[in-house]
């Protein structure tokens, strides 16, 4: 990877030149079947789709806060790198009524509706599947995501010594992100390129962040994100750490 990179969206912008094609997040939810696999270029696109609905849409400026009221989900990695993109805080699972934007999974809408500021919705359905029916008060991401442009260009540059992410009640620059990302990888087992890490961890932590997402993309690895993996047995794990090449656990 770049070693000039010094925000989370610097590392997707890396991977994207080195190699678009290779997987950068494989999905699987234990308690519907759903996967997922996204390389760094179908990824890519997601964040920049998001981030142009960040800024455009929703008016999100450097230094805003975006309340993620999201569980272990590829779109909530999305989420993560689009408000680095912008310059936005992403507060993981922070309280909506101080954030200027909330983004919610279906299981937290009434929480979310604390927020003042623009509320958008995730059905978290497969295939990134719309709501049946729009939440009152809501924006229904996948209806508004697709028609968002596929590149996207900050209208502020983004200082990397800004706080850029929330979670367990620390705060984080973009910088530190980056930094911790690399210097806690060789703990993760993330050797460099080609590793591929299988996480069990909820994102709702900075382990979980770091092993569900930052530190496979601070080292050009890639990560299995599994959503509610203790639905799973033993063997079925054992089969899907054989069949998605899995060096490294972390659960």
């Amino acid at each position: 990877m770049n070693a000039t990179d010094r925000t989370p969206a610097d590392l997707l912008r890396s991977a994207l030149a080195a190699d678009p094609a290779r997987p950068l997040v494989t999905f699987y939810d234990d308690a519907t079947g759903e996967r997922v696999e996204l390389s760094v270029a179908t990824f890519a696109n997601w964040v920049a789709k998001t981030a142009n609905l960040l800024q455009g849409e929703l008016s999100a400026e450097p230094g805003d806060r975006v309340a993620l009221l999201l569980p272990a989900h590829w779109q909530t990695a999305v989420w993560l790198l689009a408000c680095s993109s912008v310059g936005v805080v992403a507060d993981v699972a922070g309280d909506p009524g101080a954030a200027d934007i909330v983004v919610s999974g279906p299981d937290t809408l009434d929480a979310a509706r604390a927020c003042s500021g623009e509320r958008v919705a995730l059905a978290l359905r497969p295939l990134g599947g719309r709501f049946p029916q729009v939440p009152s008060g809501f924006a229904d991401y996948a209806v508004e995501v697709p028609s968002q442009g596929d590149r996207f260009v900050a209208y502020a540059p983004v200082d990397p010594e800004e706080t850029a992410l929330a979670v367990a009640g620390r705060e984080f620059s973009g910088a530190e992100v980056v930094e911790r990302a690399r210097a806690e990888a060789s703990g993760l087992g993330l050797t460099g390129p080609g590793s591929r890490l299988l996480s069990g961890l909820p994102y709702d932590t900075w382990e979980g962040l770091a092993a569900g997402l930052y530190g496979p993309l601070a080292t050009g690895g890639s990560v299995v994100l599994c959503r509610r993996l203790e639905q799973l047995g033993e063997d079925a794990l054992a089969k899907r750490i054989e069949s998605e090449r899995v060096t490294a656990t972390a659960r």
